[in-house]
């Protein structure tokens, strides 16, 4: 599973490199390298609720050695609550949080910051998620779950033509579906 195709010319060979979010999680902080003509693109889904962190209680009766347990006894009282069953969800693609997705590309590496210094050119591309509509579509074309929206039209689509020398520009730019820039904002580091 990747979450962002890094290209740059180099030596007039075109580099495209895969990048995973799980296998590295060190690319929060990877400083991309100067080249002003790279492009990266940050290619996720949204749509599906995600759990972000958990509301705990003391169990002294644990099996194990750890004395805490989930408390699925913790919900807010609003239908549209974030917090049911003592879990907390946000917008991501079943697994991974949008922030975690998107943050690098919507601040961190956008514009010219000490994480991309030559200020090298970030496309978001969200997938909102869209179930199948029947079992003959498999796991779905539109989907946007964390492994299945590797069999996403529009996701297969953009990786060919940026395979094929498209750029960002030429995608159509970002698409953006969630509140990823508003909530990349709150965020206040050092760039």
């Amino acid at each position: 599973m990747f979450n962002y195709l890094i290209e740059w010319p180099n030596h007039g060979c075109l580099y495209k490199v895969f990048i995973s979010i799980a296998d590295n999680f060190s690319l929060w902080f990877y400083r991309l390298p100067n080249a002003p003509e790279m492009e990266v693109f940050s290619l996720y889904g949204v749509g599906i609720p995600t759990e972000r962190s958990y509301v705990y209680k003391l169990s002294p009766s644990a099996e194990c050695a750890i004395p805490f347990q989930i408390d699925s006894s913790a919900d807010e009282q609003f239908e549209d609550s974030c917090l049911k069953g003592g879990v907390y969800t946000v917008d991501g693609d079943e697994t991974v949080p949008v922030l975690s997705s998107g943050f690098m590309c919507a601040k961190g590496w956008r514009g010219k910051t000490r994480f991309n210094p030559s200020g090298s050119r970030m496309y978001i591309r969200e997938y909102n998620h869209s179930p199948p509509t029947n079992l003959l579509e498999g796991r779905g074309t539109q989907s946007g779950a964390h492994v299945d929206i590797m069999g996403n039209f529009a996701l297969i689509e953009d990786i060919m033509r940026v395979a094929a020398g498209a750029t960002g520009e030429e995608l159509g730019g970002d698409q953006v579906h969630s509140d990823i820039f508003k909530w990349s904002e709150k965020i206040h580091l050092q760039l």
